[in-house]
């Protein structure tokens, strides 16, 4: 593609060049640099692209865009300046696949809980409903049936620009997308066109990253004030920040609530480990998820279908036959009848919303074992909150490590358990070893007891000083339990 065409919307302060050359591709790592490519220096949090352009060079690069002109430059390569490299990388990548977003309609779903789980809901329902879909989120990408690895909640702009474009070529006609606070900051869903935008809620999260709650929850706000007028938001009316959410949003609002009055309703009428029996506006449906959370999931789902034109009898029967993302309250039984559950929850707030359902559906005769952990180089201040919720809602806390990062797994429990009260910590045993902990669970549990293994839910891994090893919670889960 001409340069000068990639460039379409890019907001330049300085050019040195021609834009009338020929890009084969573009790139923002130097090393992927290939004869003819468009180079985009991105200051980023650990690196700054801006010192590789040499290296780009050598590598046969045709343009670099940077926020910084080089002291020297080379007469060969056309330089862009510009404000911000990232929105300039979301622009050209959009350019470069010749914006698929506006050939299909792109879904946004933003939030603290509950992105993933609608995200797959959605792709599984638009399925169901006899619709070609995409979807791009934190356990894998999807193009139609043809899965994608994932390795951010929300890709870089040529990734998602590169699978809208697989999309449009299988004749998709909806795609379904996980936008994360890290993606608006990092302007990685600009300059595409989104049909609609969905807010689950809104709790403390990633404050590492984003300092203050306020600023988090602004950050969010910016993807409803981007919508097009066209565009419609469909908002979560029980979170106490949806007002701040839309206040300045120009499209059209829907409202879904289980406690408020809203365009769509619902209520959870009956509640087991094998789904729950809904009212969705006066209409009784049986699911196969559970829990107040799920309840709010699935009723989005049920407005996004209805907003987009479709009937009632058909959203609902296809409702019946969802299942849950992976590592979203999946749960096993062995023979003895213990219950084991693997959830993806990590932050206080949503490890309090499983403990709830599994409190309001167990039995109080039966034990309830939550094995817990917090990921390092991660928000601190939520590490003692986590293990407050998992002591005050569980019979037995086994803190363990769960992602350490570059932290000692040891710190991490000290921060967990250092504010506990003497109630709280004798309810706990500290195991460092992840295996070691589900497998003492595995011998602690008796007949129709429970055990939730919370934190990590699909991924496969430990993250241990920068190395990622083999670890499969469900995997483990399963061999503590003696289930095949």
């Amino acid at each position: 593609m001409n340069l000068k065409d990639l460039l379409y919307k890019v907001k330049i302060l300085r050019l040195f060049g021609t834009t009338d050359i020929v890009i084969s591709d573009i790139q923002f790592d130097s090393q992927k640099i290939c004869k003819g490519s468009l180079f985009v220096a991105i200051k980023g949090m650990l690196t700054d692209g801006h010192q590789y352009i040499e290296d780009a060079i050598q590598n046969g690069v045709s343009a670099v865009i940077v926020e910084q002109i080089p002291d020297e430059i080379d007469a060969n390569i056309t330089y862009i300046q510009v404000e911000n490299s990232y929105n300039s990388l979301a622009v050209v990548a959009s350019n470069f696949y010749h914006n698929p977003s506006t050939k299909l309609k792109l879904v946004g779903v933003t939030g603290t809980n509950g992105k993933t789980t609608i995200v797959s809901l959605l792709h599984q329902l638009f399925t169901l409903l006899n619709k070609k879909a995409g979807m791009i989120s934190t356990i894998e990408n999807k193009v139609v049936d043809k899965v994608f690895s994932s390795t951010h909640t929300t890709p870089d702009p040529l990734q998602i620009n590169y699978l809208l474009d697989q999309m449009v070529s299988q004749d998709c006609e909806y795609c379904f997308i996980e936008v994360s606070s890290h993606a608006l900051v990092q302007n990685r869903v600009n300059s595409l066109y989104f049909s609609a935008g969905i807010f689950t809620n809104i709790t403390r999260e990633h404050l590492d990253y984003h300092k203050t709650f306020s600023e988090y929850r602004d950050v969010k706000k910016s993807f409803f004030d981007s919508l097009n007028e066209d565009a419609f938001a469909l908002i979560n009316k029980d979170d106490k920040n949806y007002k701040k959410m839309i206040e300045s949003t120009k499209s059209r609002k829907v409202f879904y609530a289980l406690r408020s009055l809203a365009d769509y309703r619902c209520k959870v009428l009956e509640n087991q480990f094998e789904g729950m029996l809904l009212q969705i506006n006066k209409i009784d449906v049986w699911v196969k998820l559970i829990g107040d959370f799920n309840a709010y999931n699935i009723l989005s789902s049920y407005a996004l279908a209805k907003e987009f034109g479709f009937e009632d009898h058909e959203v609902l029967t296809a409702l019946s036959m969802l299942d849950s993302a992976e590592g979203r309250f999946q749960f096993v039984r062995n023979n003895n009848a213990i219950t084991g559950i693997v959830d993806y929850a990590h932050t206080d707030d949503a490890l309090k919303n499983i403990l709830s359902t599994i409190n309001d559906i167990r039995n109080s005769s039966n034990s309830l074992i939550t094995i817990i952990g917090c990921g390092g180089d991660r928000d601190k201040s939520k590490r003692l909150l986590m293990a407050q919720v998992a002591c005050n809602l569980s019979t037995k806390v086994i803190i363990t490590s769960d992602n350490p990062r570059s932290e000692n797994p040891k710190d991490i429990i000290q921060d967990m358990t250092s504010g506990l009260d003497p109630i709280q910590k004798k309810k706990v045993l500290v195991i460092t070893d992840r295996r070691e902990a589900i497998m003492t669970a595995g011998k602690l549990v008796k007949e129709y007891d429970i055990i939730l293994l919370a934190g990590k839910g699909h991924e496969k891994y430990q993250e241990i000083k920068g190395k990622k090893f083999p670890f499969n919670d469900m995997k483990e889960l399963k061999e503590s339990l003696n289930i095949n």
